[in-house]
């Protein structure tokens, strides 16, 4: 008679570890952010697309990366990025919008508020660029506006010619200088473009790098005083610098080099081009001025209208 089957052995209950508590417990540590620069919304609009100028300009460029370099270039070169980027311009939107017109290009904010800006490129002066120079030229164009967008300016007090010098100055900085462009020291150091662009770099050379920067910190927030300006920077009055400057080119030997034939026409088309942007920049403050002086004559209208109305009679009269 075989023996009666025994009965299973029952698997032991599994061991839970032992819970942690809440003093050992340690989350993993994330690292902080890298402080970055603000991107903003970048667009693009042409106005006549079978033009010239603008087969030219997307046979020479991608408009997205030329656009996106470009913020990259003028807020390397003009700030340092922080976790708030309250130092900087608050610029949201930059609008490249290519049309036919007179001048080269402008940089304006628009209707909405100044924080969105329109760039305006000229396809007219796109289609005459010399052909072995057009992606540099479109290129060191949008570099020099794209620095409009970004750019402080003592609350619209500064000198233009220093407005125009540190767009120019991020354009030389970042390699972009067309062959024509020369160091000189004539004439004044606000003169504006490359020839106060070139006074910016050589203070950034002799005052040490991030000094350009520095000028444009202090064109923050507050007006324009020259005298206090560069002296509080630097040591010493503009004109002072000025000469400085003129002193250092003399012994490199560098001022007044006779330009060839090609960049002397190149220089040509961009002082006509330049001088019909000064005359609609003329004319609108011409139209600008007309209206503020109508709206102030209406004031002053109304306000004679309201007296009168309001005055009280003569007591022989109540």
């Amino acid at each position: 008679m075989s023996a009666a089957p025994s009965e299973p052995t029952p698997s032991p209950l599994p061991i839970r570890p032992a819970s942690r508590s809440s003093s050992q417990t340690t989350s993993p540590i994330r690292p902080h952010p890298k402080p970055a620069f603000p991107k903003p919304k970048l667009l693009l609009e042409i106005t006549e697309l079978n033009h010239p100028g603008a087969s030219i300009f997307f046979s020479s460029c991608d408009p997205s990366s030329a656009l996106s370099s470009a913020v990259t270039t003028v807020l390397s070169t003009l700030y340092h990025p922080t976790s708030t980027n309250t130092h900087i311009p608050p610029t949201r939107s930059v609008k490249l919008i290519l049309r036919p017109m007179d001048g080269v290009a402008y940089t304006t904010g628009t209707a909405i508020d100044d924080d969105h800006k329109e760039i305006h490129f000229s396809l007219n002066y796109i289609a005459q660029i010399d052909p072995s120079l057009q992606k540099s030229e479109i290129v060191g164009v949008l570099v020099h506006e794209m620095v409009h967008c970004w750019q402080w300016a003592a609350l619209s007090t500064a000198p233009k010619g220093l407005i125009e010098g540190l767009a120019d100055f991020v354009r030389l900085k970042a390699g972009l200088d067309p062959p024509h462009w020369k160091k000189e020291a004539d004439g004044n150091w606000d003169a504006g473009y490359q020839h106060t662009g070139y006074f910016l770099e050589w203070v950034e050379s002799t005052f040490g790098e991030g000094s350009v920067k520095k000028v444009n910190e202090r064109l923050k927030g507050k007006k324009y005083k020259e005298g206090e300006f560069w002296k509080g920077l630097f040591g010493k009055e503009v004109g002072e610098l000025w000469k400085d400057y003129g002193k250092t080119l003399k012994e490199e030997g560098r001022e007044g080099v006779e330009m060839t034939d090609d960049e002397c026409v190149l220089v040509e088309r961009e002082d006509e081009a330049k001088e019909d942007e000064d005359k609609k920049v003329t004319k609108e403050q011409a139209h600008a001025e007309i209206k503020e002086k109508a709206m102030d004559e209406a004031k002053e209208d109304a306000a004679k209208k309201r007296e009168m109305k309001e005055r009280k009679p003569p007591s022989y009269l109540v």
